[in-house]
Formats: C-alpha cells, structure tokens, sequence
C-alpha cells in the first residue's frame, strides 16, 4: 500500500510540478526559458509514479536502524544545501554538500573535500561559463 500512496503522490507532484514551469516567464535572456528543466523533469517523475501505483511491490521492506538514519542525514543535508545556496554561493554550497554525502557513503575527509571541489568547480564551469546559466556567487565571491 505503501508504494501505491508514494506513486500517487508523485504522480500528483509531477502534475503541479510541471503546470507551475508553464508560469516562469523572463522578458529577455535564455530562448529556452526557465521553465525547460521543470517541463522536462516533469513527464518521467509522473510516469514513474504511475507505475509505482499501479504495479506496487507486493511487500516493500522499509529502512530501519542506521540506513533509516543515513536517509535522513541526506535529506537534512539536501535541505542544508538549498537553504545555504545563496548565502554561501554553488561553489561553497555544492563543495559542502558532495563533500558530506561522500563522506557519509565512507570516504575519508581529504578525498571527500577533492571530491567536492572538483565536482563544483566542474558544475560551476558547465553552467556559468559553457551553458551562460548564471548561479549565486555567494558572499565569498562578491554576491
């Protein structure tokens, strides 16, 4: 039962999801518009909820003890990461998020730090510099 309710629910958010894409709207800028990551996010997400009600695991197991635990220190990680984006810029945020959760997966704090440099740096050009997607600079780098 439980899978027909998490389906249902994400089916459901899919829907809002992508009806409020179809609201963004900038005067100027990008062709493509803001709304083209939600608006293409949007159909898989709904079509994996279906499925997930319509074709439940018939006795779904349900995380217990220490992996209960990592679940939830990566969804309070993940929250930490939006509410700090702004403050600290992607750079900083995206360092500190891959850094926690690589370490929480058990590598070690000098790997999991390289590890979270490279990969928001690397974001960081992707977007900013190749795709011209500006991201928040944060306070360090003068936003």
């Amino acid at each position: 039962m439980s899978d027909r309710i998490v389906g249902v629910l994400l089916a459901l958010f899919a829907g809002w999801y992508g009806w409020e894409a179809g609201s963004y709207s900038v005067g100027f800028g990008d062709p493509m518009g803001p709304a083209l990551f939600p608006e293409a996010l949007a159909p898989p997400i709904g079509l994996l909820g279906l499925y997930l009600a319509l074709r439940p695991d018939p006795e779904p197991e349900w995380s217990s003890g220490r992996y209960l635990l990592a679940q939830l220190a990566t969804v309070m990680a993940l929250v930490a990461y939006a509410l700090l984006l702004q403050p600290l810029g992607f750079i900083l945020a995206t360092l500190l998020l891959v850094a926690c959760l690589t370490a929480m997966l058990g590598a070690r704090l000098p790997q999991a730090l390289m590890g979270g440099a490279a990969t928001s740096l690397g974001f960081f050009a992707l977007f900013d510099w190749f795709l011209g997607i500006p991201l928040p600079p944060g306070l360090a780098f003068g936003g």
